[in-house]
């Protein structure tokens, strides 16, 4: 049987054969994830067994770290709050820091602005209470604050394995101020104390 022979049988019965590798997949679902995205997620949404992504991460964890004959890449696949995620591994954290913070020292968008303000002044706060606030999507103005090392990983809720984000002392600095009680009080600026900022003074 020809080649296109059987690439048309396969396609009749409904397989299809350009189908990437469940690995390339989840890889590039993981390189974009803000949270830690747990088996039964990735495998829902690439239409997987849980089996079979289990073993596929098991695979890219190898893969990232070296061990399946590869070279041992700057990032690791790391297991967090019950699920997977991409980071930087730890002796690149200062070079890594460093790049972000003095060689990519753009100005920040007005959204990025605007979400950074509500973290300073309502951390720890998860990533979607800041977008109900915002009633906007704000995963990749996240990746850019914590990007430009502006924001931190508080801690994960237990329960419901949400990030909190906090401010950093680059923040401070950048703002010329020695701690978040020198920001000035919201309720002069607000009209109605509403968006979530009610209980600030």
């Amino acid at each position: 049987m020809s080649s296109d022979t059987a690439t048309a049988q396969e396609n009749a019965e409904g397989t299809d054969v350009r189908r990437p590798p469940l690995e390339r997949t989840l890889e590039a679902i993981l390189m974009v994830a803000d949270e830690p995205q747990g088996l039964l997620q990735l495998a829902a949404a690439v239409d997987a067994t849980l089996a079979e992504v289990r073993a596929s991460v098991a695979r890219l964890v190898a893969d990232f770290d070296g061990n399946a004959g590869t070279v041992r890449r700057g990032f690791e696949l790391r297991e967090v709050a019950g699920g997977w995620r991409i980071y930087v591994r730890p002796e690149h954290d200062v070079t890594v820091a460093d790049f972000v913070v003095t060689q990519n020292p753009s100005r920040l968008s007005q959204a990025a602005l605007e979400t950074l303000a509500v973290i300073a002044y309502k951390q720890p706060i998860s990533r979607g209470a800041v977008a109900s606030i915002r009633a906007v999507n704000v995963d990749s103005v996240v990746r850019t604050l914590l990007g430009r090392g502006l924001i931190t990983e508080a801690f994960t809720d237990s329960e419901t394995g949400a990030i909190n984000y906090g401010t950093t002392d680059l923040l401070l600095a950048q703002l010329g101020i020695n701690s978040l009680d020198e920001l000035p009080y919201l309720s002069p600026l607000l009209n109605d104390g509403a968006n979530g900022f009610e209980e600030l003074p």
